[in-house]
């Protein structure tokens, strides 16, 4: 058995913001796209595709390293080896939460192919 917990691409960072509008504003004026805009966090690109999620104070996500996996497989086989529960999420995608070596919060998540970004939800 492989001692790699799990693989894929660093697709994005979630950081707190005091002031969600704001706090978009400032990055579409770096020339990031918003990608998806909830009224409780946001999630913002650069042209490269790098991810920035924007969660308010009283966010439920905590601030994390957001790691994509390819497909569903990878993501249930990954969250079986943390021992995870896998959840979907209201954008389409689905994701665990783990912990890194030194207690950092690592999101694990996986995109589908049907995915739609540049959608503004309630």
């Amino acid at each position: 058995m492989s001692d790699i917990r799990f693989s894929g691409t660093v697709d994005h960072l979630g950081v707190k913001c005091d002031d969600l509008q704001a706090a978009i504003d400032t990055y579409l004026n770096m020339g990031f796209r918003l990608e998806t805009r909830y009224h409780d966090w946001a999630m913002v690109r650069d042209p490269r595709g790098f991810g920035i999620a924007l969660l308010p104070p009283d966010s439920k996500h905590p601030p994390h390293l957001g790691i994509r996996v390819d497909t569903r497989e990878q993501l249930e086989a990954a969250a079986a080896r943390e021992n995870k529960p896998i959840k979907p999420h209201r954008d389409g995608t689905s994701s665990f939460y783990t912990k890194g070596l030194s207690g950092q919060v690592i999101e694990v998540i996986h995109y589908p192919e049907d995915f739609k970004p540049g959608v503004e939800y309630a």
